[in-house]
């Protein structure tokens, strides 16, 4: 694994995006990203909506020893309300963000920006549901 931004506490607006979200399990998620970014960038562009930056994982229920709940997409210019079946726009919420960048190995990475976190005091929004 790379680091190459530093971890570090990034305060930001509210973000529109569009996504694909599907539940598949914890193995081949990753894969499974991959499939997603490129189904969604394929719609974006033939549907001509601005997006902003990288795509993203989004882990909207993470359960490693069953169903991911996940979400895989692209930040817009603006709000998008017309988009295709499968791509539907969100939002991020604004506020405190943990984040780093990285390249390659994504658990390393996950538990690294975790150890970040814990070390600096920092208590991660979170919440234990039925599902995971």
């Amino acid at each position: 694994m790379e680091i190459v931004e530093p971890a570090r506490v990034e305060e930001r607006p509210a973000i529109p995006y569009v996504g694909i979200r599907i539940i598949t399990p914890f193995r081949g998620m990753l894969a499974a990203r991959d499939r997603l970014l490129a189904e969604a960038r394929a719609e974006i562009e033939e549907a001509g909506i601005d997006t902003v930056g990288y795509g993203f994982l989004r882990l909207h229920v993470i359960d490693m020893n069953g169903p991911m709940d996940l979400e895989a997409g692209y930040f817009t210019a603006g709000p998008v309300h017309t988009v295709h079946p499968r791509l539907r726009p969100g939002s991020m919420v604004a506020g405190s963000y943990a984040t780093m960048k990285y390249q390659d190995h994504a658990r390393r990475a996950n538990q690294a920006l975790q150890d970040w976190a814990r070390d600096n005091g920092l208590v991660l929004d979170r919440r234990t549901v039925p599902a995971g």
